[in-house]
């Protein structure tokens, strides 16, 4: 039977673990989080539904018994799972040199970690194809095909290749970057077309999309046949990501592109939840009673260049320098959890976490107070929410994020309507949560006053501007991206004939 919906995603639906030597799957523990959310899309499909994702398979023997459909049922439903058995070489040439090495650092506007060299194009593109067959095998004539992030870039055109009639979508989780920074990928031009095979081009906020107008307008010659005046509560004034108009539809070889755009939410009822559980209200008095009389800042982030957190750890040991009189005041928790722990780039950011960790404790730390706390492992998420309530201030300061859903729910978290929130302007969330204390984490200047105006606000302007930053949360949670989702495939699936070939 063909599934009326095809997800396509580099990770699996399901955590595998080991239980006495033998490989096990089972359920994501949280429902929080972007596998979870789109997992949640099969309940909300009449008919069968599948993903599509790699795994990494080596052994010769194993590859041979190697199950490329099974069939998986827990508390979504019934779906498939098409899996692709990978070799380590072609996940480390595929996701950690091209993806990581190449396209990662453009995304995020990072010139010099641009690397070109080790790029094995072929291998991207061999990738590429697999997901597009193993999605072309499994959609059904009237199902969508939604394809997840940069790493699937070419998947849309070969599916476009091998089934011309196909519903296809495709969601950016990254930021999209300017023409000039674009640019910059030798592949370009193969990029863009194979997304305008899209029938539907999802982004975060409309900044992302209109650089892909501009990309796709300035490469393939696409057209802008449609804009509008943005979303209210995405259009900020004067704020680093703000666009007063958004782009909605492109034109191209005689088909219209749809473009997408609304920020993904956090789960904002589940997080809640948790912060009313007795447990964690348990946890919550312990982090209080360690912490003391001190106001503690928090700041959890993966470890990425992308992240500011050396410049958030410059930051407040500036604090100290400027301010003496808050030592023994304050205390910093940072959480930044290794990612990609292979990769000599992330190692090298590591490194400079804990060299600065070590020189602020070793300035300023005293025998019954120390500055700086540093966690490098996944904390459970009850727990981090127990943290996110201690926090007097939540520290989000990447230099460039696509959302950033720690935001949201250190926001969610904070049921008693109290507490501050420093971001970054060049966080994707922050054109939705814009009574946070907005700051530019290139400037020193700027990342002191916000820290400044953090410590020293009064309780009655933290409230006001918690109340705000909870509406807006509440506005764009979850639900509400699922629903624009829904609403972009229930248009697609309205054509009522096959849209071509677009190469």
């Amino acid at each position: 039977m063909k599934s009326d919906l095809v997800i396509v995603y580099h990770r699996q639906p399901y955590e595998e673990v080991l239980v006495d030597g033998v490989p096990m799957r089972r359920e994501n523990k949280s429902p929080n989080g972007i596998v979870p959310t789109l997992k949640s899309f099969f309940g909300l499909e009449s008919g069968q539904s599948s993903w599509v994702a790699w795994e990494q398979v080596d052994d010769e023997d194993a590859r041979a018994r190697f199950q490329k459909v099974i069939e998986i049922e827990d508390s979504f439903g019934k779906y498939r799972v098409s899996r692709l058995a990978l070799t380590s070489e072609q996940v480390r040439s595929f996701y950690h040199v091209t993806s990581k090495e190449a396209i990662w650092p453009v995304l995020h506007g990072f010139k010099e970690r641009y690397n070109y060299d080790p790029v094995d194009w072929p291998t991207f593109r061999e990738v590429n194809w697999a997901f597009a067959e193993a999605a072309a095998a499994e959609v059904s004539d009237d199902g969508v095909v939604w394809f997840h992030d940069y790493n699937l870039w070419l998947a849309p055109g070969y599916l476009r290749q091998i089934k011309p009639s196909a519903r296809i979508a495709f969601f950016h989780h990254t930021p999209f970057p300017s023409a000039d920074m674009f640019a910059m990928l030798p592949w370009r031009r193969e990029i863009v077309e194979s997304l305008l095979a899209c029938d539907v081009v999802g982004f975060h906020i409309p900044r992302y999309a209109a650089n892909f107008a501009h990309v796709a307008h300035s490469l393939a010659g696409a057209a802008i046949a449609e804009e509008v005046e943005t979303e209210p509560g995405l259009s900020p004034e004067g704020m680093a990501l703000s666009e007063l108009v958004t782009p909605t539809t492109l034109r191209w070889k005689g088909r219209d592109v749809a473009l997408s755009t609304w920020p993904v939410g956090t789960n904002v009822d589940y997080v809640t939840g948790l912060a009313d559980d007795p447990e964690t209200a348990a946890q919550l008095e312990d982090i209080r009673a360690e912490t003391g009389d001190c106001q503690l800042i928090l700041s959890v982030s993966r470890t990425d260049y992308t992240k500011g957190n050396v410049e958030a750890l410059l930051t407040y040991e500036r604090l100290f320098e400027r301010r003496p009189d808050m030592i023994g005041k304050v205390r910093l928790l940072l959480i930044s959890v290794q990612a990609n722990r292979n990769m000599q780039a992330y190692e090298e950011v590591q490194r400079g976490i804990e060299e600065l960790v070590g020189r602020i404790n070793g300035r300023f730390g005293r025998f019954d107070w120390q500055p700086v706390a540093l966690v490098s492992r996944a904390i459970p998420f009850k727990r981090l929410v127990a943290y996110h309530q201690a926090a007097d201030i939540c520290w989000i300061t990447p230099l460039c994020d696509g959302l950033n859903l720690v935001a949201q729910e250190y926001v969610s978290a904070c049921v008693d309507g109290d507490g501050a929130l420093v971001l970054s302007e060049f966080a994707g969330v922050a054109v939705e949560l814009d009574a946070a204390i907005l700051t530019n984490p290139f400037s020193n200047r700027s990342m002191d006053a916000a820290m400044d105006q953090a410590l020293d606000m009064p309780e009655d302007e933290r409230r006001a501007r918690m109340a705000a930053l909870r509406d807006k949360v509440a506005r764009y949670d979850i639900r509400a991206w699922i629903a624009e989702q829904r609403r972009a495939f229930a248009a697609i699936r309205g054509a009522a004939a096959p849209l071509g070939d677009a190469a």
